[in-house]
This record gives structure tokens, sequence and C-alpha cells, in this order.
């Protein structure tokens, strides 16, 4: 069984509803993932803008430590218990809804789980998103995505 994520929000491809833009909902949206590996211990969540005019994309969410008996994420709601919301790019945990500047094309959000191969990422509220990479990097047994794109045509 192929490890898989999906939303009750949006398709992979579709366009993000403006409940996860930022100037119009900035929720974060339902997710759910099946077909995890074996020996995973726990899971991780990211969204990140690869086409942010930065020079190294924008983290608009990460979750870690998301117990192994946790399956999906309702819309809007917050972290499981014990799970750990990163810094964004925006200077705070939680989730950060698409911004793109005005005319600067489509963006790519992608959300991302992670199958972990431990309990818990030495990571804090205060980490940023390359951190709870860096720590991903070693602990991901697998990973599934969907991407929706944005513009902001102003």
């Amino acid at each position: 069984m192929a490890f898989t994520l999906t939303s009750n929000d949006f398709k992979d491809g579709d366009v993000l509803p403006d409940a996860q833009v930022q100037a119009k909902g900035n929720r974060s949206p339902h997710l759910a993932w099946s077909g995890a590996p074996e020996g995973t211990r726990s899971f991780a969540v990211t969204l990140f803008d690869p086409d942010a005019p930065t020079g190294s994309g924008f983290w608009h969410w990460t979750v870690a430590n998301i117990p192994a008996d946790v399956s999906e994420l309702p819309a809007g709601g917050p972290a499981p218990s014990g799970a750990v919301e990163g810094r964004t790019d925006y200077g705070a945990p939680g989730f950060g809804g698409a911004a793109p500047p005005p005319g600067h094309g489509p963006h790519r959000y992608i959300f991302t789980v992670f199958a972990v191969d431990t309990d818990k990422l030495e990571v804090t509220p205060d980490n940023s998103g390359a951190v709870f990479g860096f720590n991903l990097h070693f602990h991901t047994l697998a990973k599934a995505s969907i991407t929706a794109t944005y513009e902001n045509k102003g």
C-alpha cells in the first residue's frame, strides 16, 4: 500500500481555497493520510511555497511529533496533543496561509506528510522550517505530498 495524502478541502493540482489564503481565512486545511510504512512512530506535516521571491522559498507551516495513531488533521483544528508547531517564515508558530505578492504569477503550495522513525524530533516552536527539515532528513521513512496553487492577481 502506498503512503498517500489527501484533503477534503482540495485535490492535488487544485487552486487553494480562500480558507487557506492569509487575507481570506488563514485556516489550515483538512489533511488525511494512509499507508504509512512499518516502523512509523510519529508523523510531521509541512507546507512550503518554493515559488516565493526569497531565494529559499517560504515555510507556511511545520508540525512535528504527531502521534503515530493520528491519521488526519481537521480543518482549522489545533495540532494534536504532544505535537509541536514550528515558526513559519511569517515569524510565529502555527499555520500561515498563502499570501504571494500581487502580479507574481501562481505559486505552488506543497503540503507534505512525513512518516517518521522516532516518537519525537528535537524541535521547538521557535525552530524554523529549515530546522524541521534538517531533523526530518535523518528520520523520514516515507513522505507523501499534494500541491495546490494560488495567485494574487492584485
